[in-house]
């Protein structure tokens, strides 16, 4: 498995949805990918960049087996997390 990185959001899905996290990452075997990461275990989405840019979310051709990914996209949100923190608790140390 080898898998970059390359953006993460969080969205809170407003006041009644599941609240998902969306990541842009590179795939070295099938390029760059979307995942849709809820927070209940192995509820993730993936699907190919490319093939969504030309509108095409057929099943079986732009779908992809979440229990692929999983974990690692919980794993790379958890370390971008982590890093964002540190970063911050260094910025504060560095004011006070």
């Amino acid at each position: 498995m080898n898998y970059q990185l390359e953006q993460h959001q969080h969205h809170r899905n407003g006041i009644s949805g599941a609240p998902f996290d969306v990541l842009i990452f590179r795939d070295a075997d099938e390029g760059r990918m979307l995942g849709i990461v809820f927070e209940l275990a192995s509820h993730v989405a993936v699907f190919n960049l490319d093939k969504l840019a030309l509108g095409n979310i057929a099943f079986g051709v732009n779908s992809w087996r979440g229990d692929r990914y999983e974990p690692w996209p919980r794993e790379a949100i958890r370390q971008k997390l982590a890093a964002e923190r540190s970063a911050a608790d260094q910025t504060e140390e560095e004011q006070s």
